[in-house]
């Protein structure tokens, strides 16, 4: 990307989240499934839509809502949600399931600017709501 300053730069500069370190590896417990997950690569900025085919894929597979959880709440989770709800998805973020460098960031984002592109939720509501019985 090539970012001089700020967040990018930084992660730029550390190779923070360089292929083929443990910077990338999903956690034991949240392994993909092959057959049922999709896995979008070639993020190289703040949106998860930016630099990938993530749009298309979804769109390929009808997919309309998006929910999000990760880190940072207050700028990765951030710019994914404004995206998706530009790009005309059903967007709910997970207060449960992001974070933020402070407490104050995290709740001053979920606040001040979600409640405009996404409905808050949190990880037991989701799960209810597409749990098969």
């Amino acid at each position: 990307i090539g970012a001089t300053a700020g967040i990018l730069a930084g992660i730029q500069e550390g190779k923070t989240f360089a292929k083929g370190t443990t910077a990338v590896d999903f956690h034991p417990m949240m392994q993909p499934d092959g057959d049922k997950d999709m896995i979008v690569d070639g993020k190289l900025g703040l949106c998860a839509f930016f630099s990938t085919n993530l749009d298309f894929r979804l769109r390929q597979k009808g997919i309309k809502n998006v929910v999000l959880g990760g880190f940072l709440t207050n700028c990765c989770i951030e710019s994914s949600m404004r995206t998706a709800y530009e790009h005309g998805y059903n967007v709910y973020t997970l207060k449960d399931c992001t974070a933020a460098t402070s407490v104050a960031a995290h709740e001053n984002a979920f606040e001040h600017n979600f409640g405009m592109f996404s409905t808050t939720t949190n990880a037991a509501e989701v799960k209810a709501a597409v749990t098969v019985e």
